[in-house]
């Protein structure tokens, strides 16, 4: 009987031998149920080989074969270099492709007809494209014929980017391909997927993201593994769909953090999208108004190529006037000044909405006793807990703690405690109050966690049955709303202070994300930032709606310092309940690693240890040492010793580590 090597989601390597029954249909990229030991196990079939350096009396038969299409080489291929990049198991890399298998069944977003036959109802029956649009378009549909193209579609909010995603993927579902679209929140896929619907009535559409039920992701898995559906919408789970005629990869909003996986695989969806995209020998776009360091440099260099979109869509829309006034001024009312309380009274006069942006949720970032200095900490965090008022609480924004609101200061006995500065919920409150006449709405992470939520709240947006929109950063991007004429930015100082060092790309990024919202009809917006920094080079740029200034300036300070993306960086993140044991460990990873260095890795640079940034989380006492190199390969090099080095070092079983090979931040 044939063998199965089967790669499973467990340590190390991770690839056990099996005997494949007589007549089974097992492949290359099998989707199986195995045992191992007492569990029972679900894992790729990674090759079939006719040894086995196991005992053949030793070795089990395959418990099971799913029943979902087997993973087609280009998805095995991903999967490996996501494992080989960024240093993790391959079984780990290749459950990511794994689609639930649940049973039961689920209806899928797809409709009657013809795909080919529907895309030739052409997007441009519906849109009126400018010309920069179908200069876009045009180049994009002109790269199907030279295999891979990577373009940075770099369009001013508003622009009508996803009028140019729809138009180019209508004309690669003619063609007979697949489109696979990535977006980086769950919340922008229902609003995307409806324009989709009407821009491409009758071609079938999958969705693919963790807001589905584990059914509804098999059912549109397999619609995409077997064709059936031609335009794949999802998030970043989505770069391991299965697409058999992949003709075309578009990643919006490419710069957005959330396309990088933060735990357990910790790859970056847009990197992997071009990397599939190359192998494939297709075209992949992507689209933003405040592109990332690391496309901007792409694009610099001739690497990508840049298509612009420099106005609004609507003809009758024009950019939002900015605003910088006073941020601690007298006549505040819960952070919120004369000056925004003015345009937001004005817009209430003219039967016009507004947003209010603070990246804050909750009621105050912190509760504090002004008579002997208490504030209010988490008992398993270096972090303070946040004031909530729903329900009355103290919580851990990071490992989920919930405490009561004391009565009184537990140090001193003073009853006179101060939530000091605001969240969602005490600007809600605030608004209430001076207008209460006003429709509100709050959207944050503790407002929408129901299902449908969101979607509730952008109906009424839309049927023009709100004033005022209270949100965190689940509001800055994506978001259509025609009558939203205003746009308060408070607490953006905030990031100025921070130490990571992607903390002012991220703040001109956001800004000019979250001033897109508007005036993006025909009706004049403006945006009202309030800021004790008015001088700053990020608002500036922020005022004269200049990403491209911005950009130049940020890539001139990280080349003087040698940053990402002039240089290449790989962090090693340990964490344990014991300091002593985190430091121990991370010491002799330093010292190995300077003896790699020195033996055959001249090009890297290793770093001591030091504490994360949030240097307790959940009770585990946290560090990470940083490495890195000019060039890429040469990290890779030495991170692949590295790892196998740490691998194997005593009392590593002690602690939780992990490798994250060009880390979001420093956390």
């Amino acid at each position: 009987m044939p063998i199965a090597r089967v790669a499973l989601p467990v340590a190390a390597a991770g690839a056990f031998d099996y005997w494949i029954p007589e007549g089974a249909p097992v492949q290359r990229g099998s989707v199986v149920r195995v045992a191992l030991g007492p569990r029972r196990m679900i894992g790729v079939v990674s090759e079939i080989v006719a040894e086995s350096h196991v005992p053949h009396g030793k070795l089990q038969t395959l418990a099971d074969i799913a029943d979902v299409p087997p993973l087609p080489d280009d998805v095995m291929a991903l999967a490996a270099f996501v494992a080989t990049y960024y240093q993790e198991p391959p079984g780990q890399a290749l459950a990511l492709a794994v689609p639930p298998l649940t049973s039961g069944k689920a209806r899928t977003t797809h409709r009657a007809g013809s795909a080919a036959a529907a895309a030739a109802t052409n997007v441009a029956a519906t849109v009126a494209f400018n010309a920069e649009q179908q200069a876009a378009i045009a180049a994009i549909d002109t790269a199907a014929n030279e295999g891979f193209a990577p373009f940075l579609l770099f369009g001013v909010t508003g622009s009508g980017k996803t009028d140019v995603y729809m138009a180019a993927a209508q004309r690669a579902i003619a063609r007979g391909g697949q489109v696979l679209l990535l977006v980086p929140e769950i919340n922008l896929t229902p609003q995307l997927t409806q324009r989709l619907d009407a821009a491409l009535p009758g071609v079938p559409i999958a969705l693919l993201h963790s807001g589905l039920t584990p059914a509804a992701r098999r059912a549109h898995w397999i619609a995409a593994a077997t064709g059936q559906a031609r335009l794949v919408v999802g998030t970043r789970m989505a770069i391991f769909a299965p697409l058999p005629d992949l003709q075309l990869v578009i990643v919006d909003e490419e710069q957005d953090s959330s396309f990088k996986q933060q735990e357990n695989i910790r790859y970056h969806a847009r990197d992997a999208a071009v990397w599939r995209a190359h192998h494939r020998g297709v075209p992949i776009v992507l689209g933003s108004a405040t592109p990332s360091l690391e496309t901007w440099l792409h694009v610099r260099e001739h690497r990508y190529r840049r298509l612009d979109l420099r106005e609004r869509a609507d003809t009758r829309a024009a950019l939002p006037t900015i605003r910088l006034v006073e941020n601690r001024a007298a006549r505040d009312m819960d952070g919120i000044g004369a000056e925004m309380r003015a345009a937001i009274a004005l817009r209430l006069a003219r039967q016009e909405q507004s947003l209010i942006f603070v990246n804050r949720r909750g009621f105050s970032p912190s509760l504090n006793c002004a008579s002997c200095g208490w504030d209010a900490q988490c008992p398993r965090c270096s972090a303070r807990l946040t004031v909530h008022r729903e329900p009355p609480s103290l919580r851990c924004h990071h490992c989920g703690h919930i405490e009561r609101l004391p009565s009184a200061c537990p140090t001193c006995g003073n009853v006179d405690l101060l939530p000091l500065g605001y969240g969602t919920q005490r600007l809600e409150r605030a608004l209430a109050a001076a207008f209460p006449q006003a429709r509100i709405a709050r959207v944050d992470r503790d407002s929408t966690r129901a299902r449908g939520a969101f979607a509730a709240v952008r109906d009424k947006v839309a049927a023009n049955e709100l004033d005022i929109l209270v949100g965190t950063q689940m509001l800055a991007k994506g978001h259509d709303f025609p009558r939203l004429t205003l746009v308060g930015v408070l607490g953006a100082d905030n990031a100025l202070y921070s130490a990571d060092f992607r903390a002012t790309e991220r703040l001109g990024a956001l800004l000019m994300q979250v001033a897109g919202r508007a005036g993006r009809a025909g009706l004049a917006g403006e945006v009202v930032v309030q800021t004790d920094f008015a001088t700053h080079p990020v608002y500036a740029a922020v005022r004269s709606h200049d990403y491209e200034h911005l950009a130049a300036t940020l890539l001139a300070e990280r080349k003087a310092a040698a940053l990402p993306p002039f240089t290449h960086v790989a962090l090693l993140a340990a964490e344990a309940h014991e300091r002593a044991v985190v430091d121990g460990f991370l010491a002799a990873a330093h010292a190995s690693a300077q003896k790699f260095v020195a033996a055959a890795h001249p090009e890297v640079e290793v770093f001591a240890p030091v504490s994360a940034l949030l240097a307790r989380r959940a009770g585990f006492e946290r560090a990470q040492i940083a490495v890195q190199s000019e060039r890429r390969a040469a990290l890779q090099r030495f991170l692949a010793d590295w790892h196998t080095a740490l691998a194997d070092a005593r009392g590593q079983r002690r602690v939780r580590w992990a490798i994250d090979v060009d880390p979001a931040g420093f956390g």
